[in-house]
């Protein structure tokens, strides 16, 4: 039986520190512009839509080498153009796969999904936990079904998304954090950005506490993904300063950041050009 930690903070303090580092001078970066232009090159460049095409895909692929993007992000079936398109590129190709953004599908399906993914070129998978187990704390299923889908991913990075916007409570956030990077997690990240509440300070900063309570007790350096709703520079050097004063500079890098906006990358883009 799996017991989890719980959350030392409440509500208040987690607010109460957002606020403080709010207005705390930005760290770790020579001027705003420089932030905004490490964010850019952070970002995983998406498009999930229903409507989503070869047209659609290959504007997002020369969006992603215009604006030197991370990684792009798209369904299982457009990830083998995606990898052509950007062949000549060091920008990673991410995919949703396992049932997202639900979860609720057998995991037989999740894993064949997952496979797929991975033998069309995926660099990266990005599945979401089941909330409807997780909530019910069947905790050993959902973590076993994180292990068994890690394992699918062979060497592609494994991001574990946890519908922080589902979860709601700082507790379960933090239970979910250190659920998933023990399962096997390369990334935690907040949302699918399918369901009105996305990536919140809130959650992020919840997300960063069990990061650094990991690495502490394991060592291993796990990254994190803030994604869905952040959509101005202000709220992006937000999320920088919680990021620098909670971890510390070693998670300055693509490698362990990343953020899901793709809505952002064009604001920030013009930001740095002014």
């Amino acid at each position: 039986m799996i017991t989890l930690p719980s959350y030392p903070f409440s509500l208040k303090d987690i607010q109460e520190r957002i606020e403080e580092i709010k207005n705390q001078p930005l760290e770790n970066f020579s001027s705003e512009k420089a932030a905004a232009l490490f964010a850019l090159h952070c970002i995983d460049l998406t498009t999930l839509e229903g409507a989503d095409n070869t047209k659609k895909i290959e504007q997002l692929c020369n969006n992603a080498v215009q604006y030197q993007s991370a990684a792009v992000c798209v369904y299982p079936v457009f990830v083998r153009q995606a990898k052509e398109l950007l062949k000549n590129s060091a920008i990673k190709v991410a995919s949703v796969a396992g049932a997202f953004p639900a979860g609720q599908s057998p995991i037989e399906i999740k894993v064949a999904e997952v496979e797929y993914a991975v033998a069309q070129g995926a660099d990266e998978i990005d599945i979401v936990i089941s909330r409807g187990l997780f909530l019910e704390e069947k905790y050993e299923t959902v973590y076993n079904e994180i292990v068994t889908l890690k394992k699918a991913c062979q060497n592609a990075h494994l991001k574990v998304i946890l519908e922080t916007g589902e979860l709601i409570e700082p507790n379960l956030i933090y239970k979910a954090s250190i659920l998933a990077m023990y399962a096997g997690a390369d990334f935690i990240k907040t949302s699918t950005g399918k369901i009105t509440i996305n990536a919140t300070p809130d959650a992020f900063l919840v997300m960063l506490d069990a990061i650094f309570q990991f690495f502490n007790d394991t060592k291993k350096q796990i990254g994190i993904k803030p994604a869905g709703g952040i959509t101005d520079v202000d709220t992006t050097l937000l999320y920088l300063k919680l990021l620098s004063k909670t971890l510390n500079i070693n998670w300055l890098s693509y490698y362990y950041f990343r953020i899901g906006a793709s809505r952002l990358a064009s604001h920030l883009y013009n930001f740095i050009e002014k």
